[in-house]
Parts: C-alpha cells; sequence; structure tokens
C-alpha cells in the first residue's frame, strides 16, 4: 500500500520543494522506500537541492522515448526521484490528458513504493489542483506572512471548491519557534474554517535554519548534510506527524489505488 503526499504551498520562496525533498529523506530514513515526483514541471529543481543530474525526465517519458520506469532516478537505497525538467517550456502549459498519461505511468509502476512525495507548483495551477487531488494527503507549506497565510488561503479554496479536497495538513516553514508557529496556525485555521468547508491539520513546523541554507549551497539535503541538527529532527517530526493525518476520502482517480493494497 503506498501513501501519496502532495506537497504544496499558495506562493513561492516559502521553502516547499525543500520541505518536499528533507521529508522524503526523512522518510526514507526509516527505512521505507520513497519515491519523490517533482511535479514543477519546467521548473523543476529537486534534483538540484538533492545534487544528482537525471539522465531521464518526465518529458522523456512523455515523448515516448523511455517508460516511466526508465525516467527513475536513484538517489540512495530508499529514495528514487522523477524529475520534472528544467528549463523545459513545454511543460509548463500541460494538458489534463498528458497529466493523466503521467499518473497513469506512476500507478503502474513495478516498484515497492511505500510513500509517493509529488512536488507541486506553487499556487492553484491546473497541475498543482490535479495532482494534489490525485493525491492521499494535500500538504501546504506556509510562513509566518500576511502574503504567505493569502495565497495558501486561495489555494485551500480552489482546491475544496474545484476538486473536492477537504482535508489539508499543514507545515508552518521558517518559524521562530515552536510556539509561535502553533499559534499562527491557529490564525490561520480559523480563518479557513470560518469561510470554508476543510478541516486543517497541524503537521508541525521547521524553524529559521542556516544549516538549510548552507546544505541548498552543498546541494545537500540538510537532513543528510546535518542529521543531528534541530532542522533535521524538526522535519523527522513533521513527517511522523504527517502520517498520522486523515488522508483525503474523494472520488475520482488517484496515484494507486488503496483499496485493494499495493
Amino acid at each position: 500500500m503506498t501513501l501519496s503526499i502532495a506537497v504544496t504551498s499558495g506562493k513561492g520562496g516559502v521553502g516547499k520543494t525543500n520541505t518536499a525533498v528533507n521529508l522524503a529523506i526523512s522518510l526514507g530514513q526509516t527505512g521505507k522506500k520513497v519515491l519523490l515526483f517533482d511535479a514543477d514541471f519546467g521548473l523543476a529543481n529537486v534534483h538540484v537541492l538533492l545534487g544528482t543530474k537525471p539522465a531521464k525526465s518526465v518529458a522523456d517519458f512523455l515523448d515516448k522515448k523511455c517508460s516511466m520506469e526508465e525516467s527513475i532516478t536513484t538517489f540512495n537505497d530508499n529514495i528514487k526521484i522523477i524529475s520534472g525538467g528544467s528549463g523545459l517550456t513545454e511543460l509548463l502549459n500541460l494538458d489534463n490528458h498528458r497529466r493523466h498519461q503521467i499518473l497513469s505511468g506512476i500507478s503502474h509502476l513495478d516498484q515497492n513504493i511505500d510513500y509517493l512525495i509529488v512536488d507541486c507548483p506553487a499556487g492553484a495551477a491546473d497541475s498543482t489542483l490535479f495532482f494534489a487531488s490525485a493525491s492521499d494527503l494535500v500538504v501546504v507549506v506556509l510562513v509566518e506572512e500576511p502574503t504567505s497565510f493569502l495565497d495558501a488561503y486561495a489555494l485551500i479554496k480552489a482546491a475544496n471548491m474545484e476538486t473536492a479536497v477537504k482535508n489539508f495538513a499543514v507545515v508552518v516553514n521558517m518559524a521562530d519557534n515552536k510556539s509561535v508557529a502553533k499559534s499562527s496556525f491557529e490564525k490561520f485555521r480559523e480563518i479557513a474554517m470560518r469561510f470554508l468547508d476543510v478541516n486543517l491539520h497541524y503537521a508541525g513546523m521547521i524553524p529559521h535554519s542556516k544549516e538549510i541554507k548552507h546544505a541548498v549551497a552543498r546541494r545537500r539535503p540538510v537532513t543528510i548534510d546535518k542529521p543531528h541538527a534541530l532542522v533535521s529532527a524538526s522535519f523527522g517530526e513533521v513527517a511522523k506527524a504527517l502520517l498520522k493525518t486523515p488522508t483525503a476520502k474523494i472520488e475520482g482517480l488517484k496515484f494507486f489505488d488503496n483499496a485493494g493494497g499495493k
């Protein structure tokens, strides 16, 4: 049985991709098999944060140059990635037919996958809404700023109204401390639930950290570069919280049919 987790954000610059990468690493460090799919097409940078150079990307799969299986890059024993392809403008405006091709390709992978982490584009883009609704759990990354709150609210509203997603996990990134982060979440949840029929679950916080900045510069995830740092422990705590968060119960296409197990 594979759990699919879409990592989203209302705006860029809040650390969404870094969060997706380090959550994948944290889950892999527990001995689980993780597939990290970079769905931020044309602007993909998961491979940059991991310091890898994929030979193939999802663009090659769509162009029938390889199978989805062949587009996978192995990062380590437990982490594999599917690159979204950087600098490819033709990937920026995929239609639903091609998104369905991607979803079908991933769902039919002959892999032992415990967790699929999908790094979605920032904002309420069509691809974000499509892949979020196809996932078991939608994670919204935000920071303690009014603009981030507004954009995250807009994303949640769009996902709820257009694709019927109701359950969301929220991660407060670049937080001052745990109490401030939790207070910020409570304020955000109060506003969102006042106007939307959604459930927001607090998945924890990631603190401000110089270690992350240095790790990005070295093209090494902080959970590998500084495994014993406080920020790395925070990613591990968020990963555990996400696994306890209620998953989606909406109808429609999913990455994996978990009804019968996989």
